[in-house]
């Protein structure tokens, strides 16, 4: 017994030697490499079957390593009552921010209210919640491209002919602001009209069949304009399979795939975000707001307009 002791005792000393006998070489977990408390951020996404929030979160993950944050993130697959409970399970897990991409501008009010409750301060990412205490908003301005893209379409048309709308999520802010912008320009030009305006919920799968519908009852189109680059993108696969030419179509994001159809011609245009910043200064954000510092309440992300030319 007592050599088995000594055996015992000799090893210890040699781990200690190496690492510390009931130390820890690393830091532990919970605590940045200073020795301070790790800041945990919940990043709660829409969905991410998006590439736009992919790069989101991809974005607000790079952030996140370089200042030795924690991000947890949750996907809502476009389901309001499931993010409802991932944001529950966020405030359950005492995170020290949210930052809230949400699902439905309406649905997530109570918990935005929740955390409230709980003092856990709530950042609204891309689109704002309808109610609630958000600390800051950070996107691009949604108004300002629905009109870019508007205007984008009169000067192609030279104010004249018939548009489609494919409208985003109902009851999404960036659906709302976007179309808003688009008809403060359209509107303008009697000789323009809508002849069709359907959502088709961001997705590019729903773009496809929703445009599919509207080509067959429409024989007459010169443009479309899709609140995002995914419904743009299955609109010009339904364009392609029908054999119709000389549609103009015009999306929202820049996302890579879509950048890649306007300069390859297919696409005539999107309004370009940049969701990588956006998951940046998200993170950046949450880690002034939790260090006691004021943030603005807005934080616009600039937006531009990618054309072929």
């Amino acid at each position: 017994m007592k050599k088995w002791m000594t055996l015992t005792a000799s090893f210890c000393l040699t781990a200690a030697v190496l690492a510390g006998c009931g130390a820890e070489s690393q830091p532990n977990e919970g605590t940045q490499p200073n020795g301070e408390k790790q800041l945990t951020i919940g990043l709660a996404l829409s969905t991410l079957n998006n590439p736009f929030f992919v790069d989101m979160r991809d974005g607000a993950q790079a952030e996140a390593d370089q200042i030795h944050a924690k991000l947890i993130v949750t996907d809502a697959q476009d389901d309001s009552s499931k993010q409802v409970s991932q944001v529950e399970d966020l405030i359950q897990q005492k995170v020290d921010v949210i930052l809230l991409n949400p699902a439905d501008s309406a649905a997530l009010v109570p918990a935005v209210q929740e955390a409230n409750k709980n003092h856990i301060p709530v950042i609204t990412l891309d689109r704002t919640v309808d109610g609630g205490q958000a600390v800051s908003h950070i996107a691009s301005d949604n108004i300002a491209g629905g009109m870019m893209a508007g205007q984008f379409i009169v000067d192609q048309l030279k104010g004249k002919g018939k548009v489609v709308e494919l409208e985003g999520i109902p009851g999404t802010s960036a659906a709302r602001e976007r179309g808003q912008g688009f008809h403060k320009v359209i509107d303008q030009h009697p000789e323009i009209r809508i002849v069709a305006k359907q959502p088709a919920d961001f997705n590019r799968d729903k773009g496809m069949s929703v445009m599919e519908n509207i080509l067959q009852a429409q024989p007459d189109i010169q443009a479309v304009f899709a609140h995002n680059d995914e419904m743009a993108l299955g609109a010009l696969q339904a364009i392609a399979a029908s054999k119709r030419a000389n549609i103009l179509v015009v999306g929202f994001d820049g996302g890579a795939d879509a950048v890649k159809a306007v300069k390859e011609g297919r696409m005539a245009a999107t309004v370009a975000q940049q969701p990588k910043l956006i998951g940046k200064l998200g993170v950046d954000t949450a880690q002034k707001v939790a260090q006691k510092q004021s943030v603005d309440a807005k934080i616009p992300v600039e937006l531009k307009l990618i054309t072929k030319d």
